[in-house]
């Protein structure tokens, strides 16, 4: 592996994955167990109280754990996932998850990602658990 992968992981991975891609999801920086991407908030995004709804913030967080989790080219997915909403996001903010490796064992690995606004107050706290296969990601 080298230092290119977790960057060619998510190109490849944003190719099909269209829900992030509805997010509009951009990249900020990846490294092995490590993923930083953002979005803005737009109006679509919002529920009945004119805030983010929490599933979009789920997503953007689950998007940021699926990227870092699988940063190593294995094919890793979610067993398990929590969140907590300390603060609402609104129209036109920008949200920057940020996820990264607690652990890493052979068939498992627990990652935290926090999803913040663009002045860094935290808008979701998300800690997920993913089994990894025997699968690469990047065809060899």
């Amino acid at each position: 592996m080298n230092n290119e992968t977790p960057r060619l992981v998510y190109k490849k991975m944003m190719s099909t994955d269209y829900y992030s891609q509805w997010l509009g999801i951009e990249s900020v920086e990846h490294k092995e167990g490590y993923c930083k991407i953002q979005m803005k908030v737009r109006k679509e995004m919002l529920n009945g109280f004119a805030i983010v709804h929490g599933g979009v913030s789920f997503g953007l967080a689950d998007s940021a754990l699926a990227f870092a989790s699988n940063s190593y080219n294995v094919l890793s997915l979610t067993l398990d996932g929590f969140v907590t909403y300390p603060n609402s996001a609104k129209e036109g903010d920008i949200l920057i998850a940020e996820a990264s490796e607690k652990t890493n064992n052979r068939r498992t690995a627990m990652y935290d990602v926090t999803v913040r606004n663009q002045n860094g107050l935290p808008i979701a706290l998300y800690r997920a658990t993913v089994y990894k296969t025997k699968k690469a990601v990047l065809e060899e």
